[in-house]
């Protein structure tokens, strides 16, 4: 499966957490994340991470791109709700399109990881 991970600002260290925490699942899926969430996920996790370019220089919109060419399956998107923009606001509207699931927070981020664990995920495969 190909994941997506992206985490604002203050929800990077929870990234890392949660990264460190799945590794042994996460490690058997192809990652891509955006910049500086990448660079860190790697540095903490020693989890290998396809990086784009920083979410507000144009990453987001790179994992736009692949969800609109159908080779994201999933998206860990960790969002600081007190931030007053609406950061991510393209992508849930392409993941709703697209039938790609998308978790907002940690507790629907384990979730997603752990359906990912059991194979739940496995409908993505021939959805493709």
């Amino acid at each position: 499966m190909n994941i997506a991970l992206i985490a604002d600002d203050a929800k990077k260290t929870l990234m890392q957490n949660l990264c460190i925490a799945y590794k042994n699942v996460l490690s058997s899926h192809e990652l891509y994340a955006t910049g500086s969430t990448g660079r860190l996920i790697e540095e903490f996790s020693g989890l290998r991470v396809n990086k784009f370019l920083f979410g507000h220089l144009g990453g987001e919109n790179q994992i736009g791109t692949m969800i609109k060419n159908n080779q994201i399956d999933c998206i860990i998107y960790l969002r600081d709700p007190a931030r007053s923009e609406q950061s991510g606001a393209s992508l849930f509207i392409l993941c709703e399109e697209a039938s790609i699931p998308i978790a907002t927070n940690l507790a629907s981020a384990e979730i997603l990881i752990k359906a990912l664990e059991r194979g739940d995920m496995d409908w993505r495969e021939w959805y493709k």
